[in-house]
């Protein structure tokens, strides 16, 4: 039996009309065929808290074992003010906590971005 490799991907934008969002639902249809690829929609995680460390919302938890059975991370981000967004920072802050506890380690991660502007 043949072993599909298995992509992550999330769009750093909770907009319901986010460019980025169906830039990822484009990408997944150009992969190959022994590539499969998940959707993860980030609109249930808050803000990160540290306080929260230690009992992490399930919406994180989900994430964190997700990215865990991923072979690969795809992400959609806008650029906002010179950078990727703050939906991108948090998640990141979020999962790769707590220390000794991040699923991104080893980990090939690609980001790709549309937007109307030069920077997109």
């Amino acid at each position: 039996m043949e072993t599909k490799l298995a992509i992550l991907g999330f769009a750093g934008s909770l907009r319901v009309c986010s460019y980025n969002k169906p830039l990822l639902h484009t990408a997944t249809d150009l992969l190959r065929e022994d590539t499969t690829v998940e959707i993860f929609y980030l609109d249930g995680i808050p803000p990160f808290n540290r306080d929260l460390e230690m009992d992490m919302p399930a919406t994180v938890k989900e994430f964190k074992s997700k990215i865990r059975e991923a072979d690969a991370i795809l992400i959609a981000t806008p650029e906002y003010s010179r950078s990727a967004s703050g939906v991108i920072k948090n998640v990141i802050d979020f999962a790769s906590r707590a220390l000794g506890d991040n699923p991104f380690n080893d980990k090939p991660i690609a980001i790709m971005s549309a937007a109307t502007g030069m920077f997109g």
